[in-house]
């Protein structure tokens, strides 16, 4: 029986239908149908080194629910999502057996692990166009004012001043309208339940200051509730240092992480409320933090595996240690700083911290403590909601001394508790069970 011809879209972390290059270039073949597929990756779910897993139950459950609203979404547009629950090099065999692999489109990653996947399930495809696009940046590679990444600068001052005043920023890739039903492919899959990657069913903490739900739905849902209906944008830069509530920043850093939406799309709705509501300084950071999120990118694409070794990026060298008691009593809370360790018991119950509290945690851990700042990287992979592998591991490294910071800067803990918790309510919220 001859297979039938299709264009192939591989889903990483570009969770999304608008402003998705791969999705609309696939579409835009329409001589064939357009089917779209994603692996929730065993590897993504095993136990580390350290004793707990790679993706924790809170980041899985916002890609559960991510990759379900995904789904729905590509349905509506006459798309036929495929959920595997194994490795993609795996999966692509159940494809290829059942459809001639015309032309695969996915996303650019360029971390190691992810490289690996990506070379070794391309080698399964004979006779296949390969088709690949920068879609995670705001500033993209084709634009940086620079010839190589090795010409990149390390301070981000330098770059981001260097491409604000070179690149215009690109258009949103529209979202794919003309596929009709007839594109549908009848091929029975499920999203996996938490149940499946290896975690009980629970209820989000009271306490969390992210109580939002997975999926390009949400991530507009947030982004109107805070542009449009509050209008908190135009704070935004004096709140982004609290501690508690849902508003005291943008919330976008996990959606954006899986790409349940783009940095494109976020700066263009940032200028439109620039033009219709206001313009100031806090409308001008969240754009600032935008290009931080990309300086990040090219510094893993300039370093790559040195992100991940022990000396980082930096010429200076310490004299690291790793004590497993040390580390279980910073995972517990139970370090000699309240405010670290309320900020640590944040994260352990709801998966989440703020910016402030990941400063101050991660320098106490490296530069009070002396600890290997790849342990405290790797728990912040296995627990944050809003993992992104290029932040998280630059801004571990900024602040442990082996990074992009040119100040090598080194935290007060009890002055940094009194200037952003200076009534001590967010201590007292994370601790009460321990102080009484």
């Amino acid at each position: 029986m001859q297979k039938e011809d299709i264009n192939l879209v591989w889903f990483r972390n570009d969770l999304r239908v608008r402003d998705n290059k791969s999705l609309s270039e696939a579409c835009l073949l329409n001589n064939m149908k357009t089917l779209a597929f994603y692996c929730f990756d065993p590897r993504y779910f095993a136990k580390t080194k350290y004793g707990f897993k790679k993706t924790e139950k809170f980041r899985a459950k916002f890609l559960i629910e991510s990759v379900q609203n995904l789904k729905d979404n590509l349905e509506k547009l006459n798309i036929t999502l495929v959920v595997f629950h194994e490795k993609p090099e795996d999966a692509i065999d159940n494809l290829n057996d059942k459809f001639k692999i015309k032309n695969i489109f996915f996303q650019n990653e360029w971390t190691s692990e992810e490289k690996c996947v990506e070379e070794n399930l391309l080698k399964k495809l004979k006779e296949c166009e390969i088709n690949s696009y920068d879609n995670q940046f705001l500033f993209s590679p084709d634009q940086i004012p620079y010839e190589n990444y090795a010409d990149l600068p390390e301070v981000f001052t330098q770059f981001r001043k260097a491409c604000e005043k070179k690149i215009k920023i690109n258009l949103e890739t529209p979202i794919p309208t003309d596929q009709t039903d007839a594109n549908l492919i009848d091929f029975e899959s499920e999203v996996p339940r938490l149940k499946d990657l290896g975690f009980e069913d629970f209820e989000v903490d009271n306490r969390s200051v992210f109580p939002f739900k997975g999926g390009e739905d949400s991530a507009w849902d947030r982004l109107n509730d805070y542009f449009w209906k509050t209008k908190k944008l135009q704070v935004y830069k004096k709140t982004r240092n609290g501690l508690l509530g849902t508003d005291y920043s943008s919330k976008f850093s996990a959606w954006l992480a899986n790409g349940s939406i783009s940095a494109v799309s976020i700066y263009h709705q940032v200028k439109l409320f620039e033009k219709e509501v206001t313009k100031n300084q806090d409308t001008y950071w969240l754009i600032f933090e935008l290009i931080w999120r990309d300086f990040f990118k090219y510094m893993s694409l300039k370093h790559r595996n040195a992100f991940f070794k022990l000396d980082g990026i930096n010429t200076e060298k310490y004299d690291w240690h790793f004590n497993p008691k040390i580390f279980q009593k910073w995972v517990d809370g139970k370090t000699e700083e309240d405010f670290v360790n309320a900020n640590m018991l944040e994260i352990k119950e709801t998966g989440f911290m703020s910016n402030r509290g990941r400063q101050n945690v991660c320098s106490y851990w490296s530069k009070e403590l002396l600890q290997d700042w790849r342990a405290g990287a790797t728990y912040f992979e296995a627990m944050l909601i809003d993992y992104d592998v290029h932040s998280n591991w630059g801004n571990w490294m900024y602040n442990s001394g082996v990074g992009n910071d040119p100040r090598n800067r080194k935290f007060n803990i009890k002055s940094q508790a009194q200037r952003y918790d200076g009534q001590g309510k967010y201590q007292c919220q994370w601790l009460q069970n321990n102080l009484f």
